[in-house]
């Protein structure tokens, strides 16, 4: 998953899914965000949101992420 910050730096975080039986699961690998949703599409999305909020007004280089070249 790709993460644009506020100053436009892209960092790229890995994360898994897995489809349980009513609910796809999605834990990043680098950061400690999980979340769900009911469809795939909406589960992406619920992480992505859920990164943003979890990584807002953090220094990226403290969870060890750096910039794509």
């Amino acid at each position: 998953m790709k993460y644009n910050n506020p100053q436009g730096l892209q960092h790229t975080i890995k994360a898994f899914i897995k489809k349980g039986q009513k609910y796809y699961v999605a834990e990043c690998l680098e950061i400690s965000v999980v979340t769900q949703g009911k469809t795939l599409d909406e589960t992406i999305a619920n992480l992505k949101e859920a990164v943003m909020l979890h990584l807002e007004g953090e220094d990226l280089s403290e969870f060890g992420l750096a910039p794509n070249p």
